[in-house]
């Protein structure tokens, strides 16, 4: 089970976050807020005035802004979490601005600064302020059973390949793609202890889009097929606890050569399907936030400052 508190997410009262960034990220994070119990979204931060990003929020009564961070650093009071979904240059930037707040920041961008969090392996229990990473949509797909198969066998190397739609490859992402495959190797090699990784995205022009898909390469002597299936549905089957569209496609066992392939489908008002991608990373991030709103309750009961 992942580690979080529901029974008490449905008991605590609402925290104030605001979203940078209005692309395909932003505005299905806004959709995922919005369904949520204890997240209040009191703003919506873009850079283009007439983005539709923007023009969606204002539809659902956020309240918007075209200032950028400058928007949120002029807020009265700070506000609880901001999600960050621009790009990871930026995030450098906003992480120094916002140093001095007493606010969690969510980063959502591969920008590799932060305390890194995959749900189903570090829980989502946050620091009480600071920087947390999310890492990039594809460590979110691979780290769940990378670190379940190096957990149960001696895995000597890892390679993770990701394909993306480019329908929903963004300007950030392109921005982004060398700080992605760092970033994404950078968690593969923290939470399995493999020494040997590679993580490799590709953007597809198919069509119709190609549903977002990642397949985990692993050489593990030893590792028979029937074990590493039992590992993986049990990996696969708690990530689906947050992320229900995420599922186990392939599951090989070639001599010292496991092979899994998953597929992730968007459970999203605002994605098309294909985009799962993006649906996994903004659902891990919306729990994070949700469990931080949970360690708030006790002071907001209180009524005293964290």
């Amino acid at each position: 089970m992942i580690v979080t508190d529901d029974s008490a997410v449905h008991t605590v009262p609402g925290i104030s976050v605001a979203v940078i960034g209005t692309g395909s990220i932003g505005q299905d994070l806004v959709s995922k807020i919005r369904r949520s119990p204890v997240l209040d979204c009191t703003l919506v931060a873009g850079r283009d005035p007439e983005s539709a990003g923007l023009r969606r929020a204002a539809g659902l009564g956020c309240p918007t802004s075209a200032d950028g961070i400058g928007a949120v650093l002029a807020a009265p009071r700070p506000f609880d979490v901001v999600f960050d979904a621009t790009n990871a240059r930026a995030h450098a930037e906003h992480r120094r601005l916002l140093r001095s707040f007493d606010t969690l920041l969510i980063d959502l961008t591969p920008s590799k600064i932060g305390q890194m969090v995959v749900p189903t392996v570090t829980g989502v229990h946050a620091p009480p302020e600071g920087d947390v990473s999310l890492i990039s949509c594809g460590g979110q797909a691979s780290v769940p059973v990378a670190h379940a198969l190096a957990d149960r066998f001696d895995v000597r190397y890892l390679e993770v390949v990701s394909t993306v739609a480019s329908s929903v490859a963004g300007r950030a992402t392109r921005l982004n793609l060398d700080e992605y495959v760092a970033t994404t190797q950078q968690a593969l090699t923290a939470f399995t202890g493999v020494g040997g990784t590679k993580a490799i995205l590709n953007i597809s022009p198919a069509v119709p889009p190609a549903t977002f898909r990642t397949t985990v390469h692993a050489v593990a002597p030893g590792a028979d097929a029937g074990t590493v299936r039992a590992v993986v549905d049990e990996a696969a089957a708690r990530v689906r606890e947050f992320a229900p569209g995420y599922r186990v496609r392939t599951c090989d066992v070639r001599g010292e050569l496991v092979v899994v392939t998953l597929e992730v489908t968007a459970d999203s008002e605002v994605l098309p399907a294909y985009a799962g991608n993006l649906d996994i990373i903004d659902a891990a991030a919306v729990l994070v936030a949700e469990q931080h709103a949970v360690r708030l309750a006790p002071a907001a009961r209180r009524g005293v400052s964290r």
